[in-house]
């Protein structure tokens, strides 16, 4: 990998995520990181209060330095591993899209949540303008990482999103867009935030959801 490209992926994969940390309840104390990357998220939660983080992450190097910060780490897929117990909280942050079966494998791990929990969920937007652009020049970009990163095996609109909670069992309690309008760090990002309130347009700028999510109530079906 190019140095350019692994610096990419370390700025998009090997930092804390306050975006997701702001759905993490205060009282939150038995966490579960899917793909927990070098635990740099797990371990900001940590600083914050008292938890303790089980990660599961199945690039070694990443598994390794995890375990310098988090109380257990698992080193191994996703979509196989075994956690032990339950979960007050679940944090799926930028690894569903990554999977074979996110659909089983996200209501595997909700059935460990308990009544009570949340899970943090987010997702890159396919809906973003760039894969429309992309697509009407005849390509598919792959890149090191974002909405058109190499490794995505599958892609979601908020309604796929949405969707795939619910199969899970999860009821969505918030949605938080994240925009950009040509890429993240660019000086035009400052633009994108008004156009995020626009019903019109705010889904193409829209390059990532964070949703946050409960356990489904039986009355839940009804709605």
């Amino acid at each position: 990998m190019r140095t350019e490209e692994r610096a990419a992926r370390a700025a998009a994969y090997e930092r804390a995520r306050p975006e997701i940390l702001a759905h993490v309840a205060a009282g939150a104390r038995r966490v579960l990181d899917l793909g927990c990357a070098t635990g740099a998220t797990g371990a900001a939660l940590k600083q914050r209060q008292t938890a303790h983080v089980t990660g599961i992450e199945l690039q070694p190097a990443y598994a390794e330095e995890a375990r310098t910060r988090l109380d257990e780490v698992i080193t191994g897929d996703v979509e196989h591993a075994q956690p032990p117990g339950t979960y007050d909280t679940l944090i799926a942050a930028d690894i569903l899209e990554h999977l074979r079966d996110p659909w089983t494998t996200l209501r595997r791990y909700a059935q460990l949540l308990e009544p009570h929990g949340t899970a943090v969920i987010s997702l890159p937007n396919v809906g973003h303008w760039s894969t429309y652009a992309n697509l009407a020049r005849g390509t598919w970009p792959r890149r090191p990482e974002g909405i058109f990163d190499a490794t995505h095996l599958r892609w979601f609109t908020l309604r796929d999103a949405r969707e795939l909670l619910l199969q899970a069992g999860l009821q969505p309690t918030a949605v938080v867009r994240r925009g950009w309008i040509l890429h993240r760090g660019s000086r035009l990002d400052a633009l994108a935030a008004p156009l995020l309130h626009m019903p019109g347009v705010r889904t193409l700028f829209t390059f990532q959801y964070v949703i946050a999510a409960r356990p489904m109530l039986p009355g839940d079906a009804d709605d």
